[in-house]
């Protein structure tokens, strides 16, 4: 068995990684022109200056890189090793640019971590003393993270069965990685481009401004959460602004297959999406109980229970990030229910992080099945379905490895801030916080917080947005070594 599995089990080949690695800095240094320009446009030479030099980093071995002779079929242990380094890549060059707000390199890359991987969690007193380049600047990278992540989750997630279907995968897409994801993209970028402009437009209705309406818009379509004021939704003395983030978050919560689908199909089929009935339920139940919590155990008057319970409840499933008050001043039951929500998450082909709704029905389903087997006789079938779609046995292996490496993530880390002598609820709420990709803090997270602590949660938000098993394929030694497919 041992000698069958190492000839049917293959190594990356350096070449094709490099290649395609190649391309997708090209992307980011293209990408970077943005936030160069709008230096500019602000006045703010010196760190202008920092992203043309970080332009001229990625572009010189970009196009050396991307003109290798390659295989165009990508294996998918080579498409995790590529995404594994492209998000550490993006992060480590964006954070010479940050330093010019005056971070040190360690906040600066806890920043450009927590913006790549759409999480929002900051170590800053204030940001409101930064230049407006610096705020931008975080949004505009949560913003192509999330659309980078949707992408590449083509190569990372995808097989045969439920999780193919929700994202509206055809065959030909399984079959070719690399051209299946360009039209995978092509259909996607419409998608999230147009959900941004829409958001954008409405947020200029309420008044706030176009640097407002844009960098939230950003923030939210990624579900990233980072907001270019202190207090968040907090500065904001209306409602307009928040729910209509809000609603954006949620929007992105979804698979965005869905909308492609809508185009093609009539709109109430779509209503029949288990992720979609189970994501809003989900966050139905989460926004009472948020409410109920905060009117029964803080006392706060039932008109504000059901303003901010709701705003909250929604941020955390969505794994947005924004937040109406300090969430420190929560009860313990309150923050519970947050710990919960930010751990299910959002769905599949979302830019949403957590363990995702999806995978929690597969789970809740096998629990079911387990119950209906203890009623039947021994040689009976169980037709293991959820909804109308087969439950393929790959699936729910991925599904039980994930939850599992999850929390074996969530548990290492809280276990290192309950060391460091943190409140257990508290400390909790961080790691899932940050192992989710959400970015709510409940005042743990801050200037003062222990190094060793700040880079536990960039591991966490690194492992949350590739999923934990990308990380384990670079330690896996058959990665690297052992029989290749001939690159022709």
């Amino acid at each position: 068995m041992g000698k069958q599995t190492k000839v049917l089990s293959y190594a990356i080949r350096l070449r094709v990684v490099g290649k395609y690695f190649g391309q997708l800095i090209l992307v980011v240094a293209f990408l970077t022109l943005v936030p160069l320009v709008f230096a500019l446009l602000t006045a703010e030479f010196a760190i202008a200056a920092r992203y043309g030099v970080v332009i001229a980093v990625l572009s010189g071995p970009g196009f050396l890189l991307a003109r290798l002779r390659a295989a165009r079929r990508v294996q998918t242990n080579e498409a995790m090793v590529l995404a594994a380094i492209i998000f550490l890549a993006i992060p480590l060059v964006m954070s010479y640019p940050m330093m010019g707000a005056g971070l040190s390199f360690g906040d600066a890359l806890f920043e450009a971590i927590s913006a790549a991987t759409t999480t929002g969690l900051s170590t800053l007193a204030t940001v409101e003393d930064k230049p407006l380049v610096f705020r931008f600047a975080r949004s505009w990278m949560q913003w192509y993270g999330g659309l980078g992540i949707l992408v590449l989750s083509l190569a990372l997630l995808l097989r045969p069965g439920i999780t193919a279907k929700s994202l509206a995968v055809t065959e030909d897409i399984r079959d070719d990685v690399v051209g299946g994801t360009k039209a995978y993209a092509r259909k996607i970028a419409v998608v999230y481009v147009a959900l941004t402009c829409t958001g954008i437009f409405f947020l200029l209705l309420t008044g706030n401004g176009l640097f407002n309406a844009v960098v939230y818009t950003l923030s939210a379509v990624s579900t990233g959460g980072f907001s270019p004021h202190d207090a968040s939704f907090g500065h904001f003395s209306s409602w307009q602004l928040p729910w209509i983030t809000t609603l954006a978050c949620l929007a992105c919560a979804l698979p965005l297959a869905l909308y492609y689908q809508g185009g093609r199909e009539r709109w109430k089929k779509l209503f029949r999406d288990l992720q979609l009935r189970a994501l809003l339920l989900i966050a139905l139940v989460v926004s009472l109980a948020l409410s109920a919590c905060m009117y029964f155990f803080m006392q706060q008057p039932w008109q504000q229970a059901l303003y901010h319970g709701p705003l909250i409840a929604l941020s955390a499933q969505t794994t947005a990030g924004f937040t109406t008050l300090g969430l420190g001043d929560l009860d313990a039951g309150s923050k519970m229910v947050v710990i919960i929500s930010m751990a299910i998450g959002g769905g599949i082909g979302s830019t949403a992080g957590g363990i995702k709704v999806l995978r929690i029905l597969v789970l809740l389903r096998l629990v079911q099945l387990s119950l209906v087997r203890t009623c039947m006789p021994p040689h009976g079938v169980l037709d293991r379905r959820l909804g109308d779609k087969r439950l393929e046995e790959e699936e729910i292996r991925q599904a039980l490895v994930f939850f599992v490496l999850f929390f074996a993530v969530v548990t290492a880390s809280w276990f290192l801030f309950l060391i460091f002598g943190f409140d257990p609820l508290d400390s909790l709420f961080e790691v899932v916080s940050a192992t989710g990709t959400v970015g709510l803090s409940s005042g743990v997270v801050g200037p003062d917080l222990p190094g060793i602590l700040k880079a536990a949660l960039c591991v966490n938000m690194l492992f949350g947005r590739l999923e934990i098993l990308a990380w384990l394929v670079i330690l896996y030694p058959r990665t690297w070594f052992g029989l290749r497919v001939e690159e022709s």
